[in-house]
């Protein structure tokens, strides 16, 4: 299977378009520079995965996507915070890196329990 057809690939990308598109004239430049690293990071680690030649590799990077989730969603908090997202943005954001995070959970167990048969 080819990283561009998973559908946790694709949200992800989207996503990732999305902050970059929201945060191109921001002026909290350390803040926009990390959240646009985290959020190109989760599709960017999905596609490397998939692009390595074992399963082990490629669930390794599965859980660096995850694990940038959890980032991305920190920042988007702190985000919120300081007034560089809406309320309704922010909580969006944040209900995508959890509905991402546990896609990546799943296909990681998927992996897994492919790998012990």
């Amino acid at each position: 299977m080819k990283f561009e057809s998973l559908d946790v690939w694709k949200r992800s990308a989207t996503l990732a378009i999305a902050i970059f598109q929201h945060f191109k004239s921001s002026r909290e430049y350390c803040l926009k520079d990390q959240i646009k690293r985290s959020s190109l990071s989760i599709s960017s680690n999905i596609a490397e995965g998939y692009e390595r030649m074992s399963s082990k590799d490629c669930v390794r990077f599965l859980y660096y996507a995850k694990g940038s989730c959890g980032e991305l969603r920190s920042q988007l908090y702190i985000s919120l915070q300081v007034g560089e997202v809406s309320t309704e943005l922010a909580n969006k954001w944040i209900m995508e890196t959890q509905e991402l995070s546990m896609m990546l959970a799943g296909l990681i167990r998927a992996i897994n329990n492919a790998n012990q048969r």
